[in-house]
């Protein structure tokens, strides 16, 4: 898909701002054929360092409350200025989101991007912690990263490279959070799916160059450490006339069609140029 709101955002400046894959680009697939009113009193949930709120304000008119535990208010009132933005059009907040500052049906809508997976797995939070502060026919729109596939009851070596178990409890498949989120008696879930924009936030993500970018490269690295390996076990096995195991398989022919996929498109880019 085309992303002209992103587009205005894809400077230096602003996209050293980002802490995961592009954010913007999220929102906008995201709030695709959105149901929320411009002029809506929205929080932007888990906001960081306020770039999706600004986004939110500019782009869609709303009346952005960008609640973050971890952020300075301070410093994101300033940025907020510096984008042309006043404090009736956006607020800065800290907030937990497991103890959030509002008073009880306060917002129109909720938008989380690249933050509901530390703080939404558990079963109860939707009902208990978020809907009760919005109002009642209000939208909550989430975007989480996550894996293809569910893989925690064996977890492949190559991703203990980057993470802990505990800190890859915080990935998971789209069949996870539909379970996670259609557990709530509060709620009309809408859909739950993966994202078109998938691989390209990410790339836009990959391409930063601070700390955190570079980590993101390192763990790629490990992620085709886990596909050359399986390619030379599966080699193996068929030199042997041997049964290659459905799991690792499953690895390669993933892998295999991601690198086709990347391929192709460098041919089109390069066809075009």
């Amino acid at each position: 898909m085309k992303y002209p709101f992103s587009e205005k955002y894809n400077t230096p400046e602003l996209m050293g701002k980002i802490m995961g894959p592009n954010p913007m680009k999220l929102e906008e697939e995201l709030l695709t054929s959105h149901q929320i009113p411009a002029g809506s009193v929205v929080c932007d949930l888990g906001s960081g360092q306020g770039l999706t709120s600004v986004f939110l304000a500019k782009e869609y008119g709303f009346t952005v409350y960008a609640a973050d535990l971890w952020s300075d208010p301070e410093e994101n009132r300033q940025f907020f200025r510096e984008m042309g933005l006043s404090e009736t059009e956006i607020i800065p907040v800290k907030a937990d989101a497991n103890a959030m500052p509002f008073e009880k049906e306060f917002f129109d809508g909720v938008i989380s991007t690249d933050s509901y997976n530390y703080f939404g797995r558990d079963p109860e939070f939707l009902d208990q912690k978020l809907l009760p502060f919005l109002k009642k026919g209000g939208y909550v729109y989430i975007a989480i990263p996550g894996m293809k596939q569910d893989c925690h009851d064996c977890l492949p070596p190559e991703l203990l490279l980057s993470w802990t178990p505990e800190q890859m409890d915080y990935m998971h498949d789209v069949a996870y959070w539909r379970d996670m989120v259609s557990r709530s008696r509060d709620a009309e879930i809408i859909e739950v799916n993966e994202m078109e924009s998938n691989e390209e936030v990410w790339a836009d993500w990959l391409r930063q160059e601070n700390a955190y970018a570079e980590m993101a490269r390192q763990e790629l690295g490990h992620v085709d450490s886990l596909h050359n390996m399986a390619v030379r076990m599966i080699e193996k096995e068929k030199a042997l006339d041997q049964h290659v195991p459905p799991a690792m398989q499953a690895v390669w022919d993933w892998e295999h069609e991601q690198m086709i996929d990347r391929v192709a498109r460098i041919k089109s880019l390069l066809s075009m140029a």
